[in-house]
C-alpha cells in the first residue's frame, strides 16, 4: 500500500512539472513571439487570465495531491530533503529543482522497494533465513530494544520475512560488559528454557559484542550458543575514548552521567551506569578482555566491520566523531576503528566506493536509508542464510 500511494504521488508530480513547463513555454512563445495589435494582445490577456485561473486551480491541485502522497509515505526523502522542498516552495527556478530531486529520490526508493520484494516473493518457499537455532539480536550502548522505534531499523522484518525466528537481547541501555553480559546470560537461559530450541545464534552490535563474549566467558552459557556474530565491535577499544576521559573534568563526567542514568531510568533501565559503561570501551579496558576472554570451542565466532569514507559520509553525530576517532585510532566507521573489529575465526570488511562508505548506525539501519552499494537487509539475510548453510 505504501510503494503504491509512492507511485501515485510520482505520477502526479511528474504530470505537474511537465504540464507547468509546457504551459509556461507557451505562454511565453504566444506573449513573445507571436505579432499581435494592440487589441488582440489586450483579448489574449483576458483569455489567459480566465484561463490561467482554472489552470492554476488544476495545476495546485495535481501538485498538492502528489506531494502530499510522498511527504506521507517516503521513508528516502527523509527530514533534510522535505524542509528543503517546503522552503523553496515559492522560490522560481529553486522550487522546480527541488521538486526534480524530491521525483528522483522516490522514484528510486519505489525501484529500490519493488525489487526487493520481487526477490522476497521469487524465494519465500526457500526460506533461507530459517535457521537451525533462532536469532538473538543484541543491541548496543546507549539504546533499548524499544518495539518503536527498533533498534535493528528494518533488518528483524526482512529477515522474518525469508523464515527467520527472532528474539532480542532487552539488556539494560548503560551498564558495564559484566553487568551486561549476565543479564544476556539470564535472557538467553529463558529463551532456550521456554523455547526448548538447545541453542542460539547471536548477531551483537558494537558494545553488545562485548558484552556476550562476557556472557560466553564467564557466565557458564556457551553450549546455548550455536554461533556469535558481532557486528562493528570495539573488541580492542576506542582510544579517543580514553582521551575524553582524561580531559573531560570529572564533575561534568558526573554531570552528564548522573542525568543520562537519572533519565533513563525513567523510561525503563533499572540501574543505569554510564560511566561503566563508557570506561569499559576505553583501549584498555578492552584489550585486556580481549587477551582473556577466548572464543569457546564448539561455537562458531565471526566478526564485521565497515569503513565510513569521510565524515560528510555520516548521519549526525558520526559525522562529528569522524574526524575525533580518526585523528586518535584511524580510518573507522564513526565510532570505532578498523583494527578493533576483527575476531573469531572469519573477518568481513564492508566498504563502498564513493564519499560516503558505511557508518557505525548503517550497519544497523539506524536511520533506515537506502545506500548506494549497500544493501543492509540483504546483507543480514545473507548472513543469517550463511548460517543456516552451515547447520546453525
Amino acid at each position: 500500500m505504501r510503494l503504491k500511494i509512492c507511485k501515485i504521488g510520482v505520477a502526479l508530480l511528474e504530470i505537474f512539472l511537465i504540464s507547468v513547463i509546457i504551459l509556461t513555454a507557451a505562454a511565453v512563445v504566444e506573449v513573445t513571439i507571436l505579432d499581435f495589435g494592440f487589441s488582440d494582445m489586450v483579448r489574449i490577456w483576458k483569455e489567459m487570465l480566465i484561463g490561467g485561473i482554472a489552470i492554476v486551480i488544476l495545476e495546485a491541485l495535481i501538485f498538492w495531491a502528489g506531494i502530499i502522497c510522498v511527504y506521507l509515505t517516503s521513508v528516502q526523502l527523509g527530514i533534510r530533503i522535505r524542509v528543503i522542498g517546503a522552503l523553496v516552495g515559492f522560490a522560481p527556478i529553486a522550487n522546480i529543482i527541488a521538486l526534480i530531486v524530491i521525483i528522483r529520490t522516490v522514484s528510486g526508493e519505489i525501484r529500490f522497494e519493488s525489487e526487493r520484494i520481487r526477490r522476497n516473493e521469487n524465494r519465500r518457499d526457500l526460506r533461507i533465513c530459517d535457521t537451525r537455532y533462532p536469532i538473538l539480536m543484541v543491541h548496543g550502548v546507549f539504546f533499548r530494544d524499544y518495539k518503536f522505534p527498533n533498534y535493528w531499523g528494518r533488518i528483524p522484518k526482512e529477515l522474518k520475512t525469508n523464515g527467520a525466528r527472532i528474539y532480542f537481547g532487552n539488556q539494560q541501555s548503560a551498564s558495564s560488559v559484566a553487568d551486561s553480559g549476565r543479564e544476556l546470560a539470564g535472557r538467553i537461559k529463558k529463551i532456550v528454557s521456554e523455547t526448548g530450541c538447545g541453542k542460539l545464534n547471536i548477531i551483537a552490535h558494537s558494545k553488545g559484542g562485548l558484552d556476550i563474549r562476557y556472557a560466553m566467558s564467564y557466565c557458564g552459557i556457551s553450549e546455548m550458543i550455536a554461533s556469535v556474530t558481532t557486528i562493528n565491535t570495539p573488541h580492542r577499544g576506542c582510544k579517543f575514548a580514553e582521551y575524553l576521559l582524561e580531559k573531560l573534568p570529572e564533575s561534568m563526567q558526573k554531570k552528564i552521567a548522573d542525568s543520562y542514568d537519572a533519565t533513563m531510568r525513567k523510561l525503563g533501565d533499572q540501574s543505569p551506569d554510564f560511566m561503566k559503561a563508557v570506561t569499559d570501551l576505553t583501549a584498555y579496558e578492552c584489550s585486556a578482555r580481549d587477551a582473556a576472554m577466548k572464543a569457546p570451542e564448539g561455537v562458531f565466532c565471526q566478526s564485521v566491520g565497515s569503513k565510513l569514507n569521510k565524515a560528510s559520509g555520516g548521519r549526525f553525530p558520526l559525522n562529528f566523531s569522524y574526524n575525533l576517532v580518526k585523528y586518535f585510532d584511524g580510518p573507522n566507521d564513526g565510532l570505532v576503528s578498523e583494527d578493533s573489529f576483527s575476531w573469531g575465526e572469519k573477518y568481513t570488511f564492508l566498504k563502498t566506493d564513493g564519499k560516503r562508505g558505511i557508518s557505525h548506525g548503517d550497519m544497523i539501519d539506524l536511520n533506515r536509508e537506502n545506500i548506494p552499494g549497500f544493501d543492509v537487509r540483504e546483507f543480514y539475510v545473507r548472513l543469517t542464510a550463511e548460517l543456516k548453510e552451515r547447520g546453525l
